[in-house]
């Protein structure tokens, strides 16, 4: 195949684009596309999780509520019984009112030691939420630098031509005879043209015997010689 070196050029561009059109280069999700979506899902799973959090706190704070509650009505208990003993002469009724005593204080005792576990619980349950919101705030921080790093990347690229209209120009500016054998190696191989970089094939990266690259670098410069390995068109370095 015979081509000048600018059309050279245009050759080694247009067999880039189609290739990286076939890899899936050009994905309609971009990374930056990527980055947010599971920077969202991340946020949505810590969000979930300090609301979480928060949900047992609030349950453990009730719970407190409740013990505080049953104790000041025990403590009232134990006083309308202490006050009652003191005027009350009859003995069955003393009984009945020093079980109730009784019964009341180890009542109190009780809870008191369920409020003392219940206050030691919830201090890490607090912990626990509040490095949950923590997280769940960084994790909003990282959305928004997704969200921006996708708006920069979109603005970048909405001038950026699409790659089959790239490729569409770039075929029109090639010969149609060697444009035609550019296709029909391309056909076979993959690839159809690939840079040369003066020892291996950018094709199929083959190391050429050393006989080959004085022959290939001799070369006429509007010639373009084949890799011995997959048949790609090796276009040299072009200034």
């Amino acid at each position: 195949m015979k081509l000048d070196q600018q059309q050279q050029k245009t050759l080694l561009e247009l067999a880039t684009a189609e290739r990286a059109l076939n890899a899936g280069a050009y994905s309609k999700i971009s990374p930056e596309q990527d980055a947010l979506d599971k920077a969202l899902a991340e946020q949505t799973r810590l969000r979930d999780a300090a609301s979480a959090a928060q949900m047992v706190v609030d349950d453990m704070e009730n719970e407190i509520l409740r013990i505080q509650s049953d104790e000041r009505k025990l403590r009232r208990r134990k006083k309308d019984s202490q006050d009652a003993l003191g005027a009350e002469t009859d003995e069955e009724r003393r009984r009945d009112l020093n079980h109730d005593l009784y019964t009341a204080k180890s009542r109190i005792a009780d809870l008191m030691s369920e409020l003392q576990e219940a206050h030691n619980e919830i201090h890490a349950l607090r912990n626990n939420r509040d490095l949950s919101q923590s997280r769940a705030k960084d994790a909003e921080r990282i959305v928004a630098e997704a969200r921006a790093a996708l708006d920069a990347a979109n603005a970048s690229a909405a001038g950026d031509e699409d790659p089959r209209e790239k490729i569409a120009r770039l075929s029109q500016e090639i010969p149609a005879p060697a444009l035609a054998e550019y296709h029909a190696q391309r056909d076979e191989n993959g690839v159809g043209a690939a840079q040369y970089n003066g020892r291996s094939c950018g094709g199929c990266a083959m190391v050429l015997p050393a006989g080959l690259l004085s022959e290939i670098r001799n070369a006429p410069a509007d010639e373009l010689p084949q890799c011995p390995e997959c048949g790609s068109y090796l276009i040299r370095d072009i200034s």
